[in-house]
């Protein structure tokens, strides 16, 4: 899938942290993909959020390929474990957009978890157990 996007001019950044969950789980997702994006459906909010290693960026089923909202500058290596929490600047291309940032908050780490069940494999594991070989006898000298 190839979509491109445009941004308006940006009309507020603020510091925000993400939970060490989504960030991790948005991060593994990404590292499954073969290309350099992911696409994750919101359906519950007819958003689309793409994730790459540098931005989540937000964009509304009605504006089509114009960002309302892009979480960057993620301070992940700043942690000193991973379920710490990271920082980042959410960015905000549009006015109003305070209850969107909200939802998209509890939404998206629900839309991740739902990327991932659909990936997680469905088949038990078999493990093989390997016969170790009888010491050998060692010859009297």
């Amino acid at each position: 899938m190839e979509i491109t996007c445009y941004r308006d001019p940006e009309i507020r950044r603020e510091k925000r942290t993400l939970p060490a969950t989504t960030y991790n789980l948005a991060i593994k997702l990404l590292a499954r993909c073969e290309t350099k994006q992911l696409f994750i459906p919101i359906r519950s909010m007819q958003y689309m959020a793409i994730v790459d290693a540098e931005e989540f960026v937000f964009v509304d089923s009605q504006r089509k390929c114009w960002i309302d909202i892009a979480w960057q500058n993620f301070h992940s290596h700043e942690r000193e474990a991973l379920n710490q929490p990271i920082e980042y600047d959410a960015v905000f291309y549009r006015e109003d957009q305070t209850d969107i940032m909200q939802r998209l908050q509890i939404e998206f780490p629900l839309a991740l978890s739902a990327m991932m069940a659909k990936q997680a494999p469905h088949k038990l594991a078999k493990v093989i157990s390997f016969r170790q070989k009888p010491p050998a006898e060692n010859p009297k000298q």
